[in-house]
């Protein structure tokens, strides 16, 4: 009998941990629109870049199976070549407590945002491939110690839809269906290689399936159901965060100078 899908919040970096898109602060690919006030980037959002601890202590009352972190590739590599090691420790202790905790640890390699050295085009540049691939390896790596499970894209039709269908996130590009199609292929050629790794491919998670946290209870029961054959559950998300990449709301939330459980006991009940 297949077991049931591992169940995990999600913790989308870019949006919670506060320190992108400002001056002096690791750009990514929204850096552009921001600074032409499109729309506004994360701020400093809820600071979880100091905090992750004290949420990671809270998710582990809530009764899921782990979580899933954004290891942010612009924080990390802010210039193509450089290698922030500060912030790759960071990480890794923040990795390290998830596990302390007894939660599963997935990471996601490329989430919404990436780097602005790889270009708002990033997806159709061939010469991007190596790179991604070199990223993964560096986290993974660093890892190393906790064994973390691995998602090259937390979203892979989404950076595709949102970017060359919908004109919703980089490179902004509306009804782009030839350039979509080649956007696919390319994440595909990524997702092929990375299964081929012999660092990458036995980390790799197979088939998953992602809910937001502003559905009703027997509405996540119904998910869960018809994703029974995946090997994770993604509830995103475990804090909201803020800015364009935002989730639409969050198992916690900042009170005062405390976290608290935002989630009703039938939410928590239907993700148990």
């Amino acid at each position: 009998m297949t077991a049931p899908p591992l169940v995990l919040a999600t913790l989308d970096g870019y949006a919670v941990e506060g320190g992108f898109d400002h001056p002096r602060e690791p750009t990514t690919c929204y850096r552009p629109t921001i600074a032409l006030g499109r729309h506004d980037g994360p701020g400093d959002v809820e600071g979880l870049w100091q905090d992750y601890e004290e949420v990671i202590d809270l998710a582990a009352s809530l009764g899921l199976g782990g979580l899933r972190l954004s290891v942010e590739w612009a924080r990390v590599e802010p210039r193509r070549g450089e290698v922030d090691q500060a912030a790759m420790d960071r990480y890794a202790a923040v990795a390290r407590h998830v596990r302390s905790r007894g939660l599963s640890l997935t990471v996601a390699i490329v989430d919404a945002a990436w780097p602005s050295w790889l270009g708002l085009e990033a997806w159709l540049l061939p010469w991007v491939v190596p790179d991604v691939l070199a990223q993964a390896r560096r986290v993974l790596t660093a890892l190393a110690e906790v064994e973390p499970r691995l998602v090259m894209f937390a979203d892979p039709e989404g950076l595709v839809s949102r970017g060359y269908l919908n004109a919703t996130a980089p490179p902004w590009r509306r009804g782009a269906s030839d350039d979509a199609a080649s956007a696919r292929a390319q994440l595909r050629e990524i997702l092929r290689r990375a299964e081929g790794d012999p660092l990458l491919g036995p980390a790799m998670v197979g088939d998953t399936h992602t809910v937001g946290v502003e559905l009703a209870p027997e509405q996540i029961k119904r998910e869960r159901q018809g994703a029974a054959r995946c090997e994770e559950f993604y509830v995103r998300s475990l804090v909201r965060g803020s800015g364009p990449t935002a989730s639409g709301a969050g198992l916690l939330e900042r009170r005062g100078d405390r976290w608290v459980v935002r989630a009703s006991t039938e939410l928590l009940a239907a993700l148990a």
